[in-house]
């Protein structure tokens, strides 16, 4: 339970990063950035296996980069109904997603690491 708010709470901080490297995506405040990223794990959890299954001839034609778009569209998706967190478009929200999931794949292979040694 403890591992979970902690990869939380790095996915939220990873989420509160983007601003500053990217001028088209907003975000008012880390409250904001704890519910976009309770969202988004809900959505990664119930609603993209969906779509990673409907999409998989073109991701498999790609040769897997189409998945950058889906957590593009997703992150775009989120951005388009909560309060507070916004992106200028399409483009951005590809590519602030490629960088939060690098942020957070980092930190949190950094924080909670291999326990094994």
């Amino acid at each position: 339970m403890m591992k979970l708010l902690l990869v939380w709470l790095i996915n939220a901080a990873a989420l509160f990063a983007l601003p500053y490297l990217f001028d088209s995506i907003k975000i008012e405040s880390f409250y904001t950035a704890l519910i976009v990223a309770l969202i988004l794990s809900i959505l990664n959890t119930l609603i993209r296996p969906i779509l990673f299954v409907l999409t998989l001839p073109i991701t498999v034609v790609t040769l897997g980069l189409f998945i950058f778009v889906l957590n593009g569209l997703l992150l775009w998706f989120v951005a388009s109904f909560v309060a507070g967190f916004s992106i200028a478009g399409f483009w951005p929200a590809v590519f602030g997603a490629i960088v939060y999931s690098f942020i957070s794949w980092a930190a949190t292979s950094f924080i909670l690491g291999d326990k094994k040694a």
